[in-house]
């Protein structure tokens, strides 16, 4: 009975460690297939040409007016489901991409490493100064 206590306890932890690494891994995943796949088209910076923004992020500035961000990795709306739908079918200039070039799992992925990414991107609001509103 001494030794059924310890056991578990390290079974626990060791539980925990793996679920954490298995949630850690989707997002390293969809990371490097973003910068892969994505980012020549949607990450921030300015493009080759000299252009204030890349080509898809600019592209979605002037679709959303302000409303959202244009930038993938800011954005907490997009569910695996619509990255798919726009990956699978494109849209406007953004070719579409065959499961040979991008698959369903590393969509997946995707989704996960941009949910994290937003996630991270939202930062606290700071405390309002007195002498405003």
């Amino acid at each position: 009975m001494r030794l059924a206590l310890p056991l578990l306890a390290a079974a626990a932890v060791l539980a925990l460690a793996a679920s954490a690494t298995a949630t850690e891994a989707p997002v390293a995943t969809g990371r490097a297939v973003f910068q892969r796949v994505c980012a020549p088209c949607h990450a921030k910076g300015p493009g080759l040409d000299g252009s204030p923004m890349l080509p898809g992020a600019a592209a979605l500035a002037t679709r959303h007016q302000g409303a959202v961000s244009p930038f993938l990795e800011e954005r907490a709306d997009l569910s695996a489901e619509v990255i798919r739908l726009f990956v699978r079918q494109g849209s406007g200039t953004m070719p579409m991409f065959r499961k040979t070039e991008i698959s369903d799992a590393e969509i997946a992925a995707v989704a996960a490493y941009l949910a994290a990414s937003a996630a991270a991107a939202v930062k606290p609001s700071a405390s309002p100064r007195p002498d405003r509103p």
